[in-house]
């Protein structure tokens, strides 16, 4: 009966893709540049079969030589170590919802739905995104975890299915606040966050905008902040944390207000190409956590003088809570050294003096993005595509015809 099923099933899918654009079979093995990808996906055979049957999605292939730096990156123990939950994991941050051509993308950053929802890395409604922007010179460059950037090298390749756009680097799944926080010089606010107790709550609160002064903020007010006590070192560290809005920055025009979980308000301010949160400037925006955004800023909030404007001619803010300078940066030391210790031998791309932050300009401050809808469909979607597939022998036979019958 099942060698039945698997032949009509031939029979109806090869006419029906002979009429139109190639089966992902045969635009991936059709690719000298995508041989790599092509076996990796083939190993996973509910993966490929949910890939194979789905319409409307958009692949971000890795090519060739982005295995090739698999070594030198932060996924190389995974793939060394064959950790299948994490390869799972990487090939799902992979694929995009909805079909989003070349010319879809613009220098206006775009955060877009990927069908990376496994709880274990994404606490982000309706899935784990990634930014993509349009640079100079039309390239195409995707942003994800701690950072990493890829360039798009070849662009819409059709298939039956949707897009593919081939990449030169893979994608990153992103990691908690504490994680990342060192890859971006944020070791003041990590061992802050970690000393008031706030770690546990942070990594698991799911859709956080979190705004984080740099460890020169922390610095410059050192003697205020050394000598608070857990708690009033808390609720200052809870102004800076909004929980239930995963605020991208293109959604941040001038004049929203957040509510944090000291319950405070914050105000977004944009001035002179430049996004502010109360009086306090943005440094780098937009780095991807696991459960939601991060921000880093110039100073530190004080839930005392929430009205405070900011001073768009200087270039840096004065700070506003009051404390004198300190010879060395606080807090560091109170960061898990298991975190500085993996931070400090990953090879990433991640910037730690902003030179990859995402751009504030006019049309960022004043446009929107369609990242939350997009998001909302993220988990029906995949949901859906994985209906065609079926558990245990059953979905691995699937996959295992699938693959054969679409490579003929």
């Amino acid at each position: 009966m099942l060698v039945t099923f698997v032949f009509v099933l031939a029979t109806i899918t090869a006419t029906v893709l002979a009429q139109g654009p190639p089966s992902l079979t045969k635009l991936l093995s059709d690719n000298k540049n995508l041989t790599k990808f092509n076996s990796l996906v083939q190993e996973y055979g509910d993966i490929y079969a949910t890939l194979s049957f789905s319409r409307d999605i958009t692949i971000l292939a890795p090519s060739n030589d982005a295995f090739d730096k698999i070594p030198y990156s932060s996924l190389a123990s995974a793939f060394s170590d064959n950790k299948t939950d994490i390869i799972r994991s990487v090939l799902d941050l992979h694929v995009l919802n909805g079909t989003h051509s070349s010319g879809s993308f613009n220098s206006t950053a775009q955060f877009l739905a990927t069908w990376l929802n496994d709880p274990k890395n994404s606490n982000v409604t309706g899935g784990q995104t990634i930014q993509v922007v349009k640079q100079s010179g039309n390239n195409i460059v995707t942003v994800s975890g701690l950072g990493s950037r890829s360039s798009v090298s070849t662009t819409d390749l059709q298939f039956s299915g949707g897009i593919v756009h081939v990449i030169d680097t893979f994608l990153v799944p992103p990691k908690d606040f504490i994680s990342t926080a060192p890859s971006f010089n944020l070791t003041a606010a990590g061992g802050a966050v970690t000393k008031a107790k706030l770690n546990d709550y942070l990594d698991t609160s799911r859709d956080v905008t979190i705004f984080a002064p740099s460890n020169a903020a922390f610095q410059g007010v050192g003697s205020a902040l050394v000598n608070m006590s857990t708690e009033e070192l808390g609720k200052v560290l809870d102004y800076h944390v909004v929980v239930g809005t995963v605020g991208y920055s293109p959604t941040l025009t001038n004049g929203t207000i957040l509510k944090t979980l000291q319950g405070g308000n914050l105000t977004i301010t944009f001035a002179s190409n430049s996004l502010y949160v109360n009086s306090a400037k943005f440094l780098q925006q937009d780095i991807l956590l696991s459960n939601g955004i991060l921000h880093v800023i110039d100073n530190l909030l004080d839930y005392n003088a929430t009205a405070v404007q900011p001073n768009p001619q200087n270039p840096t803010q004065p700070p506003i809570l009051q404390g004198s300078s300190v010879a060395d940066t606080p807090f560091s030391s109170d960061l898990p050294t298991t975190v500085t210790s993996v931070a400090t031998s990953m090879d990433t791309s991640a910037p730690t003096d902003g030179s990859m932050a995402t751009s504030t300009d006019a049309s960022a401050a004043s446009s929107t993005t369609d990242a939350d809808s997009a998001s909302a469909t993220s988990s029906k979607k995949k949901s859906d595509a994985a209906n065609v597939g079926c558990d245990g022998t059953w979905r691995a036979l699937i996959g295992g015809a699938v693959i054969a019958l679409f490579a003929l």
